[in-house]
């Protein structure tokens, strides 16, 4: 009896210690994996004029302030939000698996006007695409659009960014 229960003992703390080192990433990976889905530090700041409306946008222009968006915020200011800027034109999807904030997203063509918007729900995989190709995406609160009264067709302003003389 003495002899099997060292057995199961052995054999149980192997186990364990197998278990331990499989759950246990290289610390390089965890410490990967932590800034994966921690939130970006405050980006540069653009004002994006929406009609009488001033927008504070950070602005993700690298891959990786692309990839983390607004994820893992807690919440957004008054009129703050974030624009994404792609080197290439195309149809740039959206998703919010890591991203705690409902938001709503403007898609924009060049001259910063709005082709479409879709509210996304946070914690989410649900794809959300422009309708056509862009370079430009701006995410703000849910609904911060549609409380202004902005909608596809309007204009944004921010002369270094795409320029204009103002919303339609």
């Amino acid at each position: 009896m003495k002899r099997s229960l060292r057995s199961f003992a052995a054999v149980l703390s192997a186990c364990l210690m197998s278990a331990t080192l499989l759950l246990s990433p290289h610390p390089a990976a965890a410490q990967a994996a932590r800034e994966a889905v921690a939130p970006n530090p405050k980006l540069p700041t653009v004002e994006i004029s929406a009609g009488m409306h001033v927008i504070r946008a950070e602005v993700a222009d690298e891959p990786g302030t692309r990839m983390r968006g607004l994820m893992m915020r807690e919440r957004l200011g008054t009129n703050e939000g974030m624009l994404f800027v792609f080197p290439d034109k195309t149809r740039h999807c959206f998703w919010m698996r890591n991203t705690l904030v409902a938001l709503s997203i403007a898609f924009l063509d060049d001259d910063g006007t709005i082709v479409n918007i879709e509210d996304m729900q946070p914690q989410t995989e649900v794809s959300h695409c422009p309708l056509r190709p862009i370079t430009l995406a701006l995410e703000m609160e849910q609904g911060w659009f549609a409380k202004r009264g902005i909608k596809p067709g309007a204009r944004l302003v921010q002369p270094k960014l795409f320029g204009g003389a103002g919303s339609k």
